[in-house]
C-alpha cells in the first residue's frame, strides 16, 4: 500500500501574491489540482494526505470536493517548517501503508509514469528520488571566489516526488528529523540507506515566484499540444 503526502502548508514568502501559490490558477485550475489528479488516478496510490495551513485548509477542501479527488481522505495542518509538515503527514498515514510518497504541491507537472518509476526504484533500495541531470556548469565558491568546478556528469537536480519504505522514512524522522535539510532523502542518506534515482522531468518545476507561474503556463501549453 502506498500513501501519498502532498505538502501545501508553505508560506510562499517569495510568491508575492494575495493568492497562495498552490491555489493560484494555472490553465484554469488550481496549481495543486494537477499533482492531486495525477496521484488520484495512479493505481498504486491508495490514499492521499494533504498537509496545509489553517489559512488554506478550507480552499483545499473545496478543491478536493469540486474535482472529486476521492483518495484525499485527510486534510491536516502542517507546521512552521517543511519537516514539521512532513512529520504531521507521516503521523496521519494508514497503518497498512508499506511505502510513502512525499510531494510538493507546488510542483504541478508530475505524471503517472514518473510515479511508477519511483515506486519501482524504491522497491529495490527502500528509497528513491526524482531527479534530472544538471545542464549548467556548477562551481563551488567561498567568499565569491571559485574553489573548484564540479564534474557535471556526477550532478543531479533533485525534485519531488520521493518515495520511501515506511519504516525507513519513519526511522529517519525519529532519529534526525530536527536537522535542517532541504529534502527528505537527505535524512535517509544520513542513516546510510542507499537512495535510488528515477528519471524526473525538466518540466517538473517548483513554483516559487510569480515568474515561475508564467513559466508553468508556457509548459502547460506545450504539454497540451503534445
Amino acid at each position: 500500500m502506498l500513501s501519498a503526502i502532498v505538502l501545501a502548508a508553505g508560506k510562499g514568502k517569495r510568491f508575492i501574491s494575495k493568492v497562495p501559490k498552490v491555489i493560484s490558477s494555472l490553465g484554469g485550475k488550481p496549481v495543486i489540482w494537477y499533482s492531486l489528479a495525477t496521484l488520484n488516478r495512479h493505481p498504486e496510490v491508495n490514499e492521499i494526505i494533504v498537509v496545509t495551513s489553517l489559512k488554506n485548509k478550507k480552499r483545499i477542501a473545496e478543491i478536493i470536493r469540486k474535482y472529486n479527488i476521492n483518495k484525499a481522505g485527510k486534510i491536516i495542518l502542517g507546521g512552521e517548517k517543511r519537516q514539521d509538515s512532513v512529520l504531521s503527514g507521516l503521523r496521519a498515514i494508514s497503518r497498512d501503508a508499506d511505502y510513502v510518497l512525499i510531494h510538493d504541491g507546488a510542483r504541478p507537472f508530475i505524471d503517472g509514469n514518473m510515479v511508477s518509476r519511483l515506486c519501482f526504484a524504491a522497491k529495490k533500495t527502500g528509497a528513491s528520488i526524482a531527479a534530472v541531470k544538471v545542464k549548467n556548469t556548477i562551481k563551488e565558491a567561498r567568499k565569491q571566489v571559485v574553489v573548484k568546478t564540479l564534474r557535471r556528469d556526477n550532478l543531479w537536480e533533485v525534485q519531488t516526488p520521493q518515495v520511501f519504505r515506511k519504516g525507513i522514512i519513519l526511522k529517519a524522522y525519529a532519529r534526525m528529523g530536527n536537522l535542517e535539510v532541504t529534502d527528505d532523502a537527505t535524512l535517509v542518506e544520513r542513516m546510510g540507506v542507499a537512495v535510488g534515482i528515477a528519471p524526473g522531468s525538466y518540466s517538473n518545476i517548483k513554483i516559487t515566484t510569480p515568474e515561475d507561474l508564467i513559466t508553468a503556463g508556457m509548459i502547460l501549453k506545450k504539454i497540451r499540444l503534445i
